[in-house]
């Protein structure tokens, strides 16, 4: 039964932006090229490694929506070699070298990352140049990919149980902003596309002045510039208009509820309230929220629902923050001998608590040293570090928030939790999937 808990908390850290600091300054060197590439060099010798990051403004909320599932698509067909890199070879490379990589696409973002023995930061440097200015788009290649992202929706959605509930609710949640769909997007619609369809969005997105360059390890960051200099600073600078949604969602004309029948042993029900972007204040104390509601085994939903009343096996919240807007999510599985009515009749009765209730002086303490203890912990490597900064300066405009973010979170007060959850916890903004076996629509048409 650790398949919901797991899956959710998967797709939670794959889309929060937490923010987390050292005891002492990160400090850290930023400038931007003259074709628009922004960069951040962050020093530390404490191992002899480095991460070398590459964040691409760019996810899915910036498709056109007859074409949606590019930018993950992307994710995948920039592995598949360069003009100079032969097809296959490009993780044989950095494998080869005592490195390893790996890549993320979000509504927001794309993001790769190679972590290397600091010896071999040139080699990296010039294979993410070779990404940014010599893909290699061609017709062997998307047919290719289109399979790999076809096993990989079989494997991760279609026969996961659950795991179609993002699609689900996002498509409920969002009906004119582009979150309306989530990265894997449509397979119809990336077997319709052209390669030159490819080419184009490759042009338009993957260019320096779209880009972040941020890396951190054991650098010299005189001798790392020099380097950034020679692979990056003739890439030209995109002449394409990049797309970026400027719509208003309305207001969620909710209570939204609908049954979903999936492949499952034991039925789950979703919430999703619509929130503010990540960088609203609104925001921390949504997360400072989601501590109190579900941040351990002795935090509210765990001790009421799961041990005292006995009515959830699992049963959490988490808020998933994005760039524009967000959803805070709340979702249970109920007890074998409990109703699936029971456990959300429980999981009101918590949220109607803390809209009515005042969280004690000691219980809001607790709250926030688990929140400063997970924060003073949370950059302990160096890759951490290179993907908060290029976070925190693309979505907030201030990399420097990696070292003060911790103080937003100090600002929220016991009145803000009672505050969010009376603004954005109500039914008018929710949405409710209600996940049953197949066999009981089977059971019920008959």
């Amino acid at each position: 039964m650790n398949t919901l808990k797991t899956f959710a908390i998967g797709m939670a850290a794959g889309v929060l932006s937490l923010g987390a600091m050292a005891q002492s300054d990160i400090e850290f060197t930023e400038f931007t090229l003259d074709n628009g590439l922004h960069v951040i060099l962050h020093e530390d010798h404490s191992t002899p490694i480095v991460a070398i990051s590459v964040l691409y403004h760019v996810g899915s909320k910036n498709e056109d929506p007859e074409r949606t599932g590019f930018a993950h698509f992307f994710e995948h067909l920039l592995f598949e070699g360069t003009e100079h890199i032969g097809r296959g070879e490009y993780m044989e490379i950095i494998q080869s070298n005592g490195g390893a990589l790996n890549a993320n696409t979000s509504a927001d973002r794309t993001f790769y990352y190679e972590i290397l023995p600091s010896n071999q930061l040139e080699l990296g440097l010039w294979m993410e140049s070779e990404r940014m200015l010599h893909a290699k788009i061609d017709q062997v290649g998307v047919d290719t990919q289109r399979e790999v992202v076809k096993e990989e929706k079989r494997q991760r959605i279609d026969n996961q149980p659950y795991a179609t509930f993002t699609m689900e609710m996002f498509k409920r949640a969002f009906t004119v902003h582009p979150y309306n769909w989530v990265p894997i997007g449509s397979l119809d619609d990336l077997n319709a596309a052209q390669l030159d369809e490819f080419i184009q969005f490759y042009k338009t997105f993957y260019v320096p002045n779209n880009a972040t360059l941020s890396i951190a390890g054991d650098i010299d960051v005189k001798e790392t510039r020099a380097m950034i200099e020679k692979y990056f600073g003739d890439i030209p600078a995109g002449t394409h208009e990049i797309p970026r949604p400027d719509v208003e969602e309305p207001a969620l004309a909710g209570p939204i509820v609908d049954t979903i029948y999936d492949n499952i042993q034991l039925p789950a029900t979703f919430w999703g309230y619509r929130i503010p972007k990540q960088t609203d204040q609104d925001a921390y104390a949504l997360e400072v929220l989601t501590t109190l509601l579900s941040g351990g085994a002795s935090s509210r939903m765990s001790t009421s629902l799961v041990d005292d009343q006995q009515l959830a096996l699992q049963v959490f919240s988490f808020p998933y923050t994005l760039e524009d807007e967000g959803l805070f999510i709340v979702l249970g599985l109920p007890q074998m001998d409990k109703d699936l009515a029971q456990l959300e009749e429980g999981m009101q009765a918590e949220i109607d608590r803390v809209k009515n209730e005042l969280v004690s002086e000691r219980e809001f303490q607790k709250v926030m040293n688990q929140i400063e203890s997970d924060f003073i912990s949370g950059y302990s490597s160096v890759a951490g570090k290179a993907e908060a900064l290029a976070n925190y300066h693309v979505y907030y405009g201030d990399a420097d928030l990696i070292n003060n973010e911790l103080e937003r979170y100090r600002s929220v007060t016991r009145e803000d939790l009672m505050r969010v959850a009376k603004k954005y916890l109500n039914d008018t903004n929710r949405v409710v999937l209600r996940y049953l076996p197949a066999q009981s629509q089977n059971s019920n048409a008959q």
